[in-house]
């Protein structure tokens, strides 16, 4: 029963790369709007030095097991895995593309797996507190969704859902599922704004973080002044609070569950 594809591609990430990396650093570093990217620069021929690039990795998709984990009896097929396997192992293969490290595969495995077991867990502590979403609060999600994915509208949301094999009410039984999560770790976490302090701190890390990578030359990798970015380390700094919060939950969880993990 692949009951939580979209919620998958969201909070098993969180939890999954939140437990690998502890320390937040990536977070901090995504915590840099407005302060673009250049691309590389000329070489003494005027090549773009694209070629100098290393070739996109794959991912290594052998012997995965048809069931990748089992939590409290509730499997984990390995079409779901693989799906979020290929979303995370995307992403850290552009990540190895510029800093020039591989990709630890059997490191990513063992995140994702993890991550979606504590999905599972989630889930099953969301149904088991009988925590309920309402159509409103479906209406307002998948609004929410179309508008992350910038895809324009609710209907165009769908309508790329349907051409990767996702009807309108799987959409929905999944964005029902995401929602009865969240309730459940806001039950948990309960107000989580950033102070100032915590705001200036984070400001002060990803300027440290920037001086580290050599960014006090050009106008281009200038930090932007805290009172233009407040808003946007607010929710990046409420944002890893509560993934905090959330491994905590799961942490817990995890001690009374019956899991298994075939990989």
């Amino acid at each position: 029963m692949s009951k939580k594809w979209l919620l998958s591609v969201s909070l098993a990430a969180s939890v999954s790369v939140l437990a690998a990396c502890g320390n937040g650093s990536t977070r901090a570093e995504e915590s840099k709007p407005e302060t673009s990217q250049s691309a590389p620069a000329p070489n003494a021929q005027g090549q773009s030095g694209q070629s100098q690039q290393p070739k996109m990795p794959k991912p290594d998709l052998s012997g995965i097991p048809s069931v990748v984990a089992t939590v409290n009896g509730e499997k984990i097929p390995k079409k779901e895995f693989v799906q979020m396997y290929e979303s995370q192992f995307q992403q850290m293969a552009m990540q190895s593309q510029m800093s020039g490290q591989k990709v630890d595969q059997d490191k990513l495995k063992g995140q994702v797996a993890d991550g979606l077991v504590g999905t599972e867990l989630l889930i099953q502590e969301a149904e088991k507190r009988g925590i309920d979403a309402t159509g409103k609060d479906v209406q307002a999600k998948l609004n929410e969704l179309a508008k992350s994915q910038q895809m324009g509208s609710v209907d165009k949301l769908l309508a790329a859902a349907e051409k990767q094999g996702m009807s309108k009410d799987k959409v929905t039984s999944q964005v029902e599922t995401q929602i009865k999560v969240e309730q459940l770790i806001s039950k948990e976490t309960g107000n989580l704004d950033p102070t100032e302090k915590e705001l200036k701190d984070a400001y002060k890390m990803v300027k440290a973080q920037q001086a580290q990578m050599g960014g006090g030359g050009g106008q281009q990798s200038k930090l932007p002044p805290f009172e233009k970015v407040k808003g946007q380390l607010a929710e990046q700094v409420k944002s890893q609070k509560e993934a905090k919060a959330t491994q905590g939950l799961v942490k817990d969880l995890r001690e009374d569950a019956k899991v298994s993990i075939n990989l």
